[in-house]
């Protein structure tokens, strides 16, 4: 149980600064929202703030977790593949974080919150996104991984799915405000065509600039699609402000995104070069005696 919670250490119990360092990464957020609420400088509505900020953090943390697969092949880094648990829990904390302030908000009148979930559509989907993850991050232990066997695998699997209906309940309640929802998607979209890329394509350069060129374009359409869908803002009027790069657009930091792994993969397979390529230096001559 203490090797359990010893979430600063590898499989094979020994200190990792890495782990160390994303666990950090991970408490930070939730530092950061308290000591807001506890100084005042939420704003008006601290309570909706925080809200607000763990379910921001849930999604980018989930995301996060589906990225370490990718991460792991492009810049072939193995060590990475440690992160996925803590990141995983990581988002599961942030998400139920999120329900409880919901509770606590209501005044933690059970019924009036169980009617919500029941009659108010995007509430309806984050619940059920909220169980899937809490049901992930209890089966997520080395025990739970023995004792399922093969249905592991298959059981979390379901995080795909899951990611989907928090999206979805990102989109739904942040209504006309969707850029950080939009991007969320985007970098979504980027992870799920590279896992159905052919895995012998997974880390070629090749793959990552076509990604680069299609998910930016892929980001803008289901942001305009959103908004004219769901508010009277016409789709065509996002798509052309898609094209002014300095406004920050989703789609734009989405591009911003993939040449960064694309830069780091490029990196990575420049320093190995180097590093396999044999010395062309002469030998020098032993010192005559």
């Amino acid at each position: 149980m203490m090797r359990q919670l010893a979430v600063w250490r590898d499989p094979a119990g020994r200190f990792s600064a890495l782990k160390l360092f994303v666990l950090l990464v991970l408490l930070w957020p939730g530092v950061d929202l308290a000591l807001g609420y506890a100084m005042g400088m939420l704003g008006a509505r601290p309570i909706t703030q925080l809200i607000h900020g763990t379910g921001d953090w849930a999604v980018r943390f989930l995301l996060a977790s589906l990225a370490v697969t990718p991460l792991r092949a492009v810049l072939e880094w193995s060590r990475v593949v440690i992160l996925r648990r803590m990141l995983g829990v990581g988002a599961a904390f942030y998400a139920l974080a999120h329900f409880v302030l919901y509770a606590w908000d209501s005044r933690w009148s059970i019924s009036f919150v169980a009617s919500e979930i029941v009659l108010r559509f995007y509430l309806t989907i984050g619940f059920v996104a909220l169980l899937g993850l809490t049901v992930l991050m209890v089966t997520s232990t080395d025990g739970w991984q023995k004792k399922l066997r093969q249905r592991w695998k298959q059981l979390h699997r379901l995080v795909f799915p899951i990611t989907v209906l928090a999206l979805f309940h990102y989109f739904l309640q942040a209504k006309a405000a969707v850029p950080d929802a939009a991007f969320a998607l985007g970098v979504f979209v980027w992870l799920g065509l590279w896992r159905l890329a052919p895995r012998r394509w997974q880390g070629r350069p090749a793959l990552l600039v076509g990604l680069l060129a299609v998910v930016p374009v892929i980001t803008a359409l289901l942001e305009a699609g959103w908004f004219g869908a769901a508010t009277r803002i016409p789709a065509a009027r996002v798509l052309i402000a898609n094209l002014d790069l300095a406004a920050g657009r989703p789609s734009a930091l989405v591009a911003a995104s993939a040449t960064a792994v694309l830069a780091a993969a490029l990196v990575r397979r420049w320093l190995k070069s180097r590093k396999a390529r044999p010395s062309r230096e002469l030998p020098r001559p032993a010192a005559v005696r």
